[in-house]
C-alpha cells in the first residue's frame, strides 16, 4: 500500500486546538472515493471510533466528541481532517485515520487503518 502521510498532533493544553491531517496518495485514492474515518486508542483501552464520512461528506460523530471536533476532506490535496477544538485531556490517545474502501459507511464493514497513527496528548 502507497505511504500515508499523516500530521498534527503534538501537546496542547485543555482548551486548547489540533488539527490532524491524513494524506492518501493515488491512484485509487480513498479520499476522493471511499468512506473515512477517524479512530483513536487511549492508553489501557480499546480504539474507538471518534469521526466518519462518506465519500459525499455525511458525517457521524461520537457522543464526546461532538460540537467539538469536525471530520473533512479535501479533495485537491487528497487529505482528511479532524480538527479538535477544546480539546480535554480525556481526548488523550493515538488517533489513526482509517477507510472502508467503499463509498457509503457501514456498520459491518471493516475498516483498513492507514499510517501509524497520530499523537495526541492534552494535559488537565
Amino acid at each position: 500500500q502507497a505511504q500515508v502521510q499523516e500530521s498534527g498532533g503534538g501537546s496542547v493544553e485543555a482548551g486548547g486546538s489540533l488539527r490532524l491531517s491524513c494524506t492518501t496518495p493515488g491512484p485509487g485514492n480513498s479520499v476522493k472515493r471511499h468512506c473515512m474515518g477517524w479512530f483513536r486508542q487511549a492508553p489501557g483501552k480499546e480504539r474507538e471510533p471518534v469521526a466518519t464520512s462518506t465519500r459525499l461528506e455525511t458525517t457521524t460523530y461520537a457522543d464526546s466528541v461532538k460540537g467539538r471536533f469536525t471530520i473533512s476532506r479535501d479533495y485537491a490535496k487528497n487529505t482528511l481532517y479532524l480538527q479538535m477544538d477544546n480539546l480535554m485531556p480525556e481526548d488523550t490517545g493515538m488517533y489513526y485515520c482509517a477507510t472502508q474502501n467503499r463509498a457509503v459507511c457501514t456498520s459491518t464493514d471493516p475498516w483498513d487503518y492507514l499510517g501509524r497513527g497520530i499523537q495526541v496528548t492534552v494535559a488537565s
